[in-house]
């Protein structure tokens, strides 16, 4: 998912790219690699033991001149207007208390020309398939996560996280009429149990 993500953001030697709710720096450091010595990427979350993990690997992989840290709220993003070339967020929308103002704060910060992908969890485009990720989601995650990572609570949350995250439609129609996108791809991986919400700045 996040390889077929990188293709689509299209990275070119030379860009600026944000990375979102990045925290251990997965996506960051593939960019960086992209961008080249001419280019650069920050590294975003709102979490910072998950950032201060994403340092410590941007450390070992000897890229701190290309990858820089910031910790922050992606509601009201602390950047200049038109600054970057791509945003990337995977798997933390969902965990957005007002997606709206986020993408909005986005939208801004990106350039004129520019193109936002996010990567989440979405909604099953077959019911049968629908039906055995709910059993999955619901019964057999929560009971793994209790068992393997004596927390149940916080993949029950998972499950239910994702329930709650709009459609890939209703995300694509908020992307445009609420946050000021002039275009929206969407792109159903799995069945549509995740999708790529690919955005245009014009």
């Amino acid at each position: 998912w996040k390889k077929f993500t990188l293709e689509l953001c299209a990275l070119r030697a030379g860009q600026t790219v944000l990375d979102l709710a990045g925290g251990t720096g997965d996506l960051a450091i593939k960019q960086a690699k992209l961008v080249g010595e001419s280019g650069h990427v920050v590294l975003a979350d709102i979490n910072g033991p998950m950032l201060r993990e994403g340092r410590d690997r941007i450390l070992n992989k000897g890229l701190v001149g290309s990858i820089s840290i910031n910790q922050c709220n992606a509601e009201i993003l602390p950047f200049e207007d038109n600054s970057f070339d791509c945003i990337t967020m995977a798997f933390g929308l969902r965990n957005v208390t007002d997606k709206p103002k986020a993408l909005a704060s986005m939208q801004r910060v990106l350039k004129p020309g520019g193109r936002l992908c996010v990567l989440e969890f979405s909604k099953p485009l077959y019911e049968p398939l629908e039906k055995i990720y709910d059993f999955y989601s619901f019964k057999i995650l929560p009971k793994m996560g209790e068992i393997i990572a004596k927390d149940r609570a916080s993949y029950q949350y998972l499950a239910e996280s994702i329930r709650m995250h709009p459609d890939q439609e209703s995300l694509k129609q908020m992307m445009i009429q609420q946050a000021g996108f002039d275009e929206v791809d969407v792109f159903n991986m799995t069945g549509g149990i995740v999708a790529l919400h690919r955005a245009f700045k014009y």
